[in-house]
Order: structure tokens, then C-alpha cells, then sequence
């Protein structure tokens, strides 16, 4: 079987040679580089299996870095685990919205970190193997082409957002509270807030539009899509 590539981006080579140590320990081929433009460049170029990524660069810093990679369609679908020292929600949620798939604070542990990269690309393969096509009301989900339609019109979602409204459109009725949407998209271990769920779920029905009120809050508990 083919090793996957994982592109890491970092200013600081300590924690570039550390992190290719553990990946390259866990079975995994490396790409390296420094700054964020070259990051874009052999993002489209290489095309790595998913990017570990440091929201604190020189010039254009790991927010812009993931903003491009999630608007060009050719690099869209690779996942964007963040690398960072800020540990502040804000930075996470803002990550996530983004389109960021997962996130690591420094100092981080090598097994917490190869245990990520496994589960997001466990998580990219069982996505791109389910190919049944999902229709609800207005709302087409096409797996296959990572492509969500209403009424016929396309609607560019992030890969968590899709995540989410595939899990949610999978089983419809279902009720999913905050933190099982956690573990199913991001896996036990992610530390994030009841807040950046909801917030996810707040920006899919915005994009969603009609559509949106398809996803139905259960108060205290989490999230279903109408059956």
C-alpha cells in the first residue's frame, strides 16, 4: 500500500523535524516547507494526503494559507489539521469556519498527533466510500463529487461542514448531541466547545438557505435532520 504524504508547515525547524520524527515513525511520507506561500504552492502542486499546518507564519499567516486552500477546488478536499500555540477559542473557531478539519496546541504529544492525522484520513476514505447520493426535499448531497445543491444551485460548504450535514442526512430522525458531532468529525480526543458545534451548525443553514431549517435543534440535547 502506498504511503500517504502529509505536507507540515512551520517557521520553526524544531517542530518541523519533530513532527516529520512522528509521522515519518507512524508510516508516513513527508513535504516540508517555511512560509505560507510556499505551502500554497506545494499544496497544488503534490497534492499531500493533508496538511499540518502552523496558524502563526511570516507573511501570509495559516488563516490565509487555509482560506486558499478551501476556495481553489483543486486543493479543497485535503484536510487541514491547525498546528498552534494559541489555545484560544476564538482562534479554534475561526480555524474551523475556515474550513480547518482539526487542530494540535503546542506542546503537543506525538501519539495525540499521529492519532489525529489516522482519524482524518480514516475519516476522508469512509466519506469518499460512501457514494450513495442523498436527496431531502430541495437538498441534494453527492458524496462522489463532494457536492451539495439546493433547488439545483451548488453551495460551497468546508469539509467539517460537509461532515456534518452528511452524518446528520445519513440518518435522518436521528438525534446527535454536540460532542458525538465532535467525535464522529474530529475523533474523542478534540478539545472544543459546545460553541464551535453550534456555530458550525449556525453557518450551514446560513449557506444552506431554505434548506437550513432542515437541521432542527433539540433543545438540550444536539442536532437531527428532519426526517
Amino acid at each position: 500500500m502506498e504511503k500517504r504524504t502529509i505536507l507540515i508547515v512551520d517557521d520553526e525547524e524544531d517542530i518541523v523535524e519533530l513532527v516529520q520524527l512522528n509521522l515519518v515513525r507512524g508510516g508516513y511520507q513527508t513535504l516540508a516547507c517555511t512560509t505560507g506561500e510556499k505551502a500554497l504552492a506545494i499544496a497544488e502542486s503534490k497534492r499531500p494526503d493533508l496538511v499540518i499546518l502552523d496558524l502563526m507564519l511570516p507573511g501570509i499567516d495559516g488563516m490565509e494559507v487555509c482560506r486558499r486552500l478551501k476556495a481553489n477546488p483543486d486543493t479543497r478536499q485535503i484536510p487541514v489539521l491547525m498546528l498552534t500555540a494559541k489555545g484560544e477559542e476564538a482562534d479554534v473557531v475561526a480555524g474551523l469556519e475556515l474550513g480547518a478539519s482539526d487542530y494540535v496546541t503546542k506542546p503537543f504529544s506525538g501519539k495525540v498527533l499521529i492519532a489525529r492525522v489516522r482519524r482524518l484520513l480514516r475519516s476522508q476514505e469512509e466519506e469518499t466510500e460512501d457514494k450513495s447520493t442523498i436527496r431531502v426535499q430541495d437538498l441534494t448531497i453527492d458524496p462522489t463529487r463532494h457536492e451539495v445543491l439546493v433547488g439545483g444551485e451548488s453551495v460551497p460548504l468546508t469539509l467539517t461542514e460537509f461532515n456534518i450535514l452528511h452524518m446528520l442526512a445519513k440518518h435522518p430522525g436521528v438525534v446527535f448531541t454536540r460532542y458525538q458531532i465532535v467525535d464522529k468529525i474530529h475523533g474523542s480526543e478534540y478539545l472544543v466547545t459546545d460553541r464551535a458545534v453550534d456555530t458550525q451548525i449556525v453557518g450551514l443553514r446560513r449557506k444552506l438557505g431554505s434548506c437550513g431549517k432542515l437541521i432542527e435543534t433539540v433543545r438540550g440535547v444536539g442536532y437531527r435532520l428532519r426526517d
